[in-house]
This record gives structure tokens, C-alpha cells and sequence, in this order.
């Protein structure tokens, strides 16, 4: 009798421990630290978003003018083809997007001499302001998005003052996905959303 109740209880205390477990592990939305660039996991990091191998695009365009008619940002390049928006984003003549990788907010190697070009214009209108426009793709929740965005524009404000640029001529803005150039739901589409745009004002 003694072993029907002792193992009785102890199923019960099983079935307990696993009720208990599973809801703790129910689906959670995870905000990482400020810093940590993962997107994913704002997203719930289910796993189908590996991390790609960055844009696919002539990583050093050449300095040109943009011939924005409209005079404001985003309204004459969403217009444009898909390689003109990939060469020229949003940016204000004579400026270039810079490019990230997924969930990272970090300048690529590749993207120095893009700022480079761009610090360079920058000092030939010394007078101008320039806003630093902040977007990521559509993955991850809106909250992670803004701060990923304002974290890549902030890490272009620095890169620029470390070359030059007055801070107080630069403003950071994110949109974070709320307002993609590229409007696709595949890699090449997100890896044209991952930009800074340099807008003068």
C-alpha cells in the first residue's frame, strides 16, 4: 500500500514539475540589452532568419549628383528603379547610403570609404546640416527596429565627427521599418532596407 501511494505521488509531483516547466517556457518577446544587436531575438528568434552575408551590391558608387527634383527625402528615390535605389537610398545629392548587415548596427569594412565620400562632401558644405536617417528591415518588433536604426545612425554621427564633422551639424533619426525603400519580403528587399541615409537640410 505504502509503494501504490509513494508512486502515485510521485507521478503526481511529475506532472506538476511539467505543467510547471512548460509554462515557463511559453513564447516570450525577449527586448535585448541596448547594444547587443539582435534583432532575431526581439522577433522571438524562431530560427528562420539566418544571418546573411550582407548586400550584394558595387560596394564603392562613385560621387554624382542625385538630381532629388522633389526636394525631400524619400519622394523622387521611391520612384526610381531598384538600382538607382540601391546606389543612392534616400541620400541627398552627392551622398551615399551606408549598408549593414543583418541585426548589426556596426560600420562594415566595406562601408569606410562610402563615408569617406561622404565626410568629404559634407566639408565642401560646411554651412548645410545633415540628418542621419536610420532603417532596418521589417524583422523584429517596431520598439527593437527604432533603437536598432537610431544606433546605426549614431555609429555613422560618430564615424563622420572622427573624420571631421562637426556633431552639432548632424542629427540622428530612426524610422526602423516603418518606412522601407524596398517593399519585397525577400533578402535582397531587407538587405536594401538595412541603410543610414545622409538627408541636408
Amino acid at each position: 500500500m505504502n509503494t501504490r501511494i509513494f508512486t502515485t505521488l510521485t507521478i503526481s509531483a511529475l506532472l506538476a514539475s511539467l505543467l510547471l516547466f512548460g509554462a515557463g517556457c511559453s513564447k516570450k518577446t525577449v527586448v535585448p540589452p541596448e547594444g547587443s544587436g539582435s534583432e532575431a531575438d526581439a522577433a522571438g528568434k524562431s530560427g528562420k532568419y539566418p544571418l546573411d552575408g550582407g548586400f550584394s551590391q558595387d560596394r564603392l558608387p562613385k560621387v554624382g549628383t542625385l538630381d532629388d527634383k522633389m526636394g525631400n527625402s524619400g519622394s523622387y528615390a521611391d520612384q526610381q528603379s531598384d538600382e538607382y535605389k540601391k546606389k543612392h537610398g534616400r541620400c541627398s545629392d552627392n551622398l551615399f547610403p551606408i549598408y549593414f548587415d543583418f541585426d548589426q548596427a556596426g560600420i562594415r569594412p566595406d562601408m569606410v570609404p562610402v563615408i569617406t565620400r561622404n565626410a568629404e562632401y559634407l566639408k565642401t558644405v560646411a554651412g548645410k546640416r545633415v540628418v542621419l536617417e536610420g532603417n532596418t528591415d521589417e524583422r523584429g518588433t517596431n520598439e527593437y527596429n527604432m533603437a536598432l536604426g537610431e544606433r546605426r545612425a549614431i555609429n555613422v554621427q560618430q564615424y563622420l565627427t572622427n573624420m571631421g564633422i562637426d556633431a552639432q551639424r548632424m542629427q540622428t533619426l530612426s524610422y526602423g521599418k516603418e518606412k522601407p525603400l524596398f517593399t519585397g519580403h525577400d533578402e535582397e528587399a531587407y538587405s536594401g532596407n538595412r541603410r543610414v541615409d545622409l538627408i541636408i537640410k
